[in-house]
């Protein structure tokens, strides 16, 4: 393993300034509630403002039109969006499919980079990056099958199909329009998901011998996915922090309550670990370092479970009003908890774990 700064830099902070700014701005909790109603407005044109910062095209080389950054940028990026529960492809698109297109030397990477178009990898958002990937059927250049529970779709201009292709895979790209997207009434409305059909759709290959391609792909979701769970635990234990020095009970602040104390303290432990976690993920991804499926996957045995207890105790602990509707901390347990089973689960990734530091199974 070679020597890893797992510190922010100036342009990092800089960057996390910049998107901080932008989602106070423009990404109210009161319109992301309303994706739960229907309404997804605010995906539009949050995502417009997020590309018009070049924040599509992090990962991808200047030389295609991208910003040359790495995955420790992308990382810093995606603490916010959990920190804001933004309901953007940033993840879906501008990693994963992103991640996936870098391997070939297609043009559709272009319109990715600049945010003219999204994609999606059409495979079910729970799969981890060791499972066996669900490959549709192909004749004469026109694929068909049905893949369930994919995100990023409903917001996806192009699909990267996997396609069982003699022995081995491929990866195919299909326009959205050739495909039957059925939405899901999904547990996270801000990460919605959906069935996608394709049935004798035409497609072009996009990366031969694919099948490396995708797990790295899927390596690189779930390791940046556990800085989104880190900004999700973050802004809980934040909010929850200043409710209960504001909120007071026979003359003083809950917060002064030892009972509360401790489960703040021990809720602050492991929020600080998983974003130690993150980082190291993020890290070792952007220096193609050995140890990435590792840190990936330490990170998401770690972070899932954190975000979902930080979101537990902050709809516990902001007490009644924590129970409402109008308040965001719903929104926050919600992404916590379908994060968790993102791209594996927190016991897969245990599982797999122990393989890769040469553990017993």
């Amino acid at each position: 393993m070679s020597d890893l700064d797992l510190l922010y830099s100036d342009i990092e902070e800089d960057l996390r300034g910049s998107v901080r700014d932008l989602l106070e701005d423009r990404c109210d909790s009161d319109a992301v509630t309303r994706m739960y109603d229907g309404d997804r407005t605010v995906v539009e044109s949050l995502w417009k403002s997020l590309t018009e910062l070049g924040l599509a095209g992090l990962l991808v080389p200047e030389d295609r039109d991208g910003q040359g950054a790495s995955a420790r940028e992308a990382a810093v990026v995606l603490e916010e969006l959990g920190r804001a529960a933004a309901p953007v492809p940033f993840l879906t698109s501008s990693v994963v499919a992103t991640t996936l297109l870098l391997e070939g030397d297609s043009d559709l990477l272009a319109p990715l980079a600049t945010g003219e178009r999204t994609a999606a990898l059409l495979v079910p958002w729970s799969l981890a990056p060791d499972a066996e990937i669900p490959a549709v059927s192909i004749d004469d250049d026109r694929l068909s099958g049905t893949v369930s529970t994919v995100a990023g779709a409903l917001e996806a201009d192009l699909f990267l199909v996997p396609v069982a292709a003699g022995s081995g895979l491929s990866v195919y790209a299909v326009e959205a329009h050739e495909a039957s997207i059925v939405p899901l009434v999904s547990l996270d409305m801000t990460r919605q998901l959906a069935d996608v059909t394709v049935d004798a759709a035409p497609g072009e290959v996009v990366v031969a011998d694919a099948e490396q391609a995708v797990r790295r792909a899927l390596d690189a979701g779930a390791a940046l996915l556990a800085s989104e769970q880190a900004g999700v635990a973050r802004w809980c234990l934040d909010t929850t922090v200043a409710y209960v020095k504001d909120r007071k009970q026979f003359g003083r602040p809950v917060g002064g309550f030892q009972a509360l104390k401790h489960r703040l303290a021990d809720l602050y432990a492991g929020v600080e670990s998983a974003a130690a976690a993150a980082r190291y993920a993020a890290a070792t991804l952007a220096q193609a370092d050995p140890d990435a499926p590792v840190g990936a996957s330490t990170a998401q045995a770690f972070n899932g479970d954190v975000a979902v207890l930080a979101a537990e105790e902050a709809v516990q602990l902001h007490a009644g009003i924590g129970m409402t509707w109008e308040h965001p901390a719903h929104l926050y347990l919600k992404r916590a908890k379908a994060d968790q089973i993102a791209l594996g689960t927190p016991g897969r990734h245990r599982a797999r774990l122990a393989g890769l530091v040469g553990l017993p199974g």
